[in-house]
């Protein structure tokens, strides 16, 4: 049982370490990223898009692939090992929220990102365009937060 209490520790461990690696580049890519490019000309994005997009996509694909699924395995092992309710269901929160970035990835984000990436986006509505991505992003760093402070709880 004592092995038991040792793995839910470290998929713990691992789903908060992982979730808060993800909201704090989250959190830096809109404080830092998102603002400068939305004082650039349409030109200019589209121009710097063909190397950025793809660079910032290597690195959030497998960071926004492994983040839930470490906070599923979390929940999962803290239910099978019997942690205590509250932690358990902070747990369970975390996962949840993390599985909502991906859902935010799908409903919104990789469509918007093949639209800039494709130029599909015209220069007069560019800056809309960037608008609505900046609120998105800032809910999806508030769910990011949220689900590391959950799995934090869970600890």
């Amino acid at each position: 049982m004592a092995n038991a209490g040792i793995l839910a520790a470290v998929a713990g461990l691992a789903a908060a370490a992982l979730l808060g690696l993800l909201a704090g580049a989250l959190l830096a890519e809109g404080a830092l990223l998102v603002p400068y490019w939305r004082t650039l000309p349409p030109e200019q994005f589209y121009a710097l898009h063909p190397t950025w997009g793809p660079r910032l996509y290597r690195f959030y694909a497998p960071l926004t692939i492994a983040t839930p699924l470490a906070a599923l395995l979390s929940a999962l092992v803290a239910g099978v090992v019997g942690v205590g309710g509250g932690r358990l269901l902070a747990a369970c929160a975390a996962a949840l929220l993390a599985l909502a970035l991906v859902a935010c990835y799908g409903l919104y984000f990789r469509r918007a990102n093949d639209e800039f990436a494709r130029c599909a986006v015209p220069p007069g509505e560019l800056a809309a365009a960037l608008a609505r991505w900046a609120a998105w992003h800032r809910a999806r760093v508030v769910i990011a937060i949220l689900a590391f402070a959950c799995s934090l709880l869970a600890l």
